[in-house]
């Protein structure tokens, strides 16, 4: 079994940042990938960014330029930096780990953006 437990969300202004991070627990192989979805209210969930073990990155359209995504593999750590904040952004942001055909989610956070 995998844990997740993201933090790191808040409110914050339009155009600024905020960094999100999730720390794994458990059992964690070293072939995984990382991922972050967020769901806004009253919106299915979206994948926002992805990471692979080794550190191949990709980014849903809507927020490519703006977010990072990294991995800090001692640490067992999956971050998300996110600037240029919209209020479009405004969402609960969940962290998932794969590993060995099984997903695992965190708890979310949320994350709002005020215009």
């Amino acid at each position: 079994q995998v844990r997740l437990v993201e933090s790191g969300g808040g409110l914050v202004q339009a155009g600024g940042s905020l960094r999100l991070s999730c720390a794994a627990s458990g059992v964690i192989f070293s072939i995984n990938a990382k991922h972050w979805y967020r769901q806004a209210p009253g919106k299915q969930r979206e994948w926002v960014a992805g990471i692979t073990n080794t550190g191949s990155a990709n980014y849903a359209d809507s927020v490519k330029g703006r977010f990072t995504i990294s991995r800090d593999n001692a640490k067992n750590t999956v971050y998300l930096q996110m600037n240029s904040l919209k209020p479009e952004d405004t969402a609960v942001y969940y962290c998932k780990h794969i590993q060995k055909g099984s997903d695992y989610w965190g708890q979310g956070t949320q994350v709002t953006v005020s215009s």
